[in-house]
């Protein structure tokens, strides 16, 4: 029996197939994964209670299922709102958010009484704070995911924004210290019994205000005026904008007594300005200024004191926590013992001593949780947070406009070294800082911020993921061709 062999597609069926799967949404997915993501919080709680209650409440789910409601309705908004988005953020996300709450949730078991521990309501303590903080900052995304249709459209405020993100990150420094100060760093406000820390949403205003500059200056700023062991150097006059910067983040450093703060927004530049001219000397001529402008700190809070005073002590302190383990190094050594007892495997959810570590809720959950996850969950944790890097730097690859690419990039980027701040800082990489980890960490600022951030990453993941109008073949990117435009829309929408 002869069986006729099916004709190979032309490259236009080829095509027009491609340009089908590039345009499934992919909604389904996310849910699917939202569902598993919500399963591995509730099973963290039965856990939790197991180890602290010799029993599981009927009631371990419920933590579990009002995360899941609160997500699902943003999963609901990006179906309709961002049908295109990545459909790997939200569960991603979703998933640390709802291990921190869980987490904040064990601290308050731990600390409530014996008998009363069965008990606790879900919305009690620093667990049901961050459960309701949750639900504000999700509705904060779906409401920037609802005004904000195009990525592009914030382009048009980029001064203003660059303005508003100054005045937040100098404001706290600029305060008395009774109403800005917490542990030697000066980055928050306090009013009453409400406080706010104005450099967490600071850093999206000049992210948006970075990515517009440059776009504009891109041109300039790679003009290289020699080459040196095979690198392109920038011309002198071209350097100041990184040296304002650079100026920008030493002032955070001397007046707002925090490295983490400082290098993140000096980060965040430096890495924007490589993305947008590709000359690595840039990013050597950024860590040369950084470090030798902390170094300088550093030897002036030696000889001079002052406003230099606390990040040399914090240096010192980083160098040897031994030297003074019940005071100064105090903090430090103790999340440095919570992550040696936790070793490989950990001592399971809820059987570690979270409550000994200072600030557990905050500065130090990322210890807190090694000692009951171990080197394993940890390391697990970080490639949750590597996966949302990396898919916000695909959408920045993808998408159409050079705008975008700069704004997801720096946003991927920023994400990224708040996790190596933090994270280098409890494990003595670098001095401590007063950095949160992004989504698992109590406090409303940090979470609302940072769900901001991902609602701009799943709206310029949407613009990039978006077939273009027309036929479908268009949607597919030629092999070798210049990217499509979107929606028929310049390349370019900020003209120099």
């Amino acid at each position: 029996m002869t069986v006729a062999a099916t004709p190979a597609p032309s490259p236009a069926t080829a095509g027009e197939q491609s340009g089908v799967r590039l345009a499934r949404s992919r909604r389904n997915a996310e849910l699917s994964l939202l569902l598993l993501a919500m399963a591995l919080v509730a099973a963290y709680g039965a856990t939790v209670e197991a180890n602290l209650l010799d029993t599981v409440t009927p009631d371990f789910w419920m933590p579990a299922a009002a995360l899941g409601a609160v997500f699902l309705g943003l999963h609901l908004v990006i179906r309709f709102l961002a049908p295109f988005a990545d459909p790997a953020l939200l569960p991603a996300v979703a998933l640390l958010n709802g291990l921190g709450v869980g987490f904040l949730r064990r601290i308050d078991l731990g600390d409530a009484p014996v008998a009363e521990r069965e008990s606790l309501a879900i919305f009690a303590g620093i667990g049901g704070r961050q459960l309701a903080w949750t639900l504000a900052a999700v509705i904060l995304a779906a409401g920037l995911l609802a005004l904000m249709r195009d990525h592009r459209s914030v382009s048009r405020y980029a001064y203003t924004l660059g303005l508003a993100g100054i005045v937040l990150v100098m404001l706290p420094a600029v305060l008395p210290s009774s109403i800005s100060e917490i542990n030697g760093a000066k980055l928050w406000i306090r009013v009453g019994g409400f406080s706010i820390q104005p450099g967490e949403f600071a850093k999206l205003a000049l992210l948006v205000f970075f990515a517009y500059y440059l776009v504009r200056k891109r041109e300039v700023l790679s003009l290289a005026s020699r080459r040196f062991l095979g690198i392109d150097f920038p011309r002198g006059r071209d350097l100041g904008p990184v040296v304002g910067v650079w100026l920008v983040s030493l002032l955070v450093l001397v007046f707002e007594k925090d490295l983490g703060t400082s290098l993140l927004y000096f980060g965040m530049f430096v890495v924007t300005l490589y993305i947008a001219t590709e000359r690595v000397s840039w990013l050597l001529i950024g860590l040369v200024l950084f470090f030798g402008g902390a170094y300088l700190a550093y030897v002036l809070g030696s000889t001079v004191g002052g406003p230099f005073a606390n990040f040399y002590v914090r240096a010192e302190i980083w160098l040897d926590p031994f030297a003074d383990p019940t005071d100064k190094g105090y903090q430090l050594v103790q999340g440095l013992l919570a992550l040696g007892t936790g070793g490989l495997f950990g001592a399971g959810p809820g059987g570690g001593q979270p409550d000994i570590l200072p600030e557990v809720q905050n500065d130090f959950i990322f210890a807190g949780l090694g000692e009951e996850l171990g080197l394993f969950g940890l390391s697990a944790l970080l490639v949750v947070y590597l996966l949302i890097v990396e898919r916000g730097l695909r959408a920045a690859l993808a998408v159409r406009d050079s705008f975008g690419k700069l704004l997801a990039g720096g946003l991927a980027f920023t994400l990224g070294l708040q996790v190596f701040v933090i994270v280098g800082g409890i494990s003595k990489l670098i001095p401590l800082t007063g950095q949160t980890t992004p989504f698992l960490s109590a406090g409303g600022s940090s979470l609302m911020a940072n769900w901001l951030l991902i609602a701009v990453l799943l709206r310029v993941s949407d613009g990039a993921r978006r077939p273009v109008a027309g036929s479908a073949s268009k949607a597919a990117r030629p092999a070798g061709g210049a990217p499509e435009q979107l929606h028929g829309a310049p390349t370019e929408v900020i003209k120099p």
